[in-house]
């Protein structure tokens, strides 16, 4: 699935779809993976069918399942170089009409 096509709720239902997949990998139940997380098994289960949950919950989910640094690239700060701040600052300039001079 590529995200960046896809609705919030398309995402959210993948990755809830992803982590029910890497719970079945490592053969634990649904009552198992909430006891290591954390949470309640309705918490869990809201994960998986629909992935809306609160961000706490798929963090402890994820932890669990030893996949929580897999998220880290999510909340990176990129750095900017002074060069590119500068022409991000830079007016817009538009194109000239036909027959204007400039």
């Amino acid at each position: 699935m590529l995200f960046k096509l896809a609705t919030p709720q398309e995402v959210a239902g993948e990755l809830g779809r992803r982590l029910r997949e890497r719970r079945l990998s490592l053969n634990l139940t649904q009552a198992e993976t909430a006891a290591r997380a954390g949470t309640s098994l309705g918490a869990l289960q809201n994960l998986e069918r629909t992935g809306l949950v609160t961000v706490e919950v798929l963090f402890r989910v994820a932890g669990a399942l030893g996949v929580l640094d897999q998220l880290e690239p999510v909340f990176v700060t990129r750095s900017v170089s002074i060069e590119q701040m500068e022409a991000a600052s830079q007016k817009r300039r538009r194109a000239s009409r036909k027959g204007d001079k400039q």
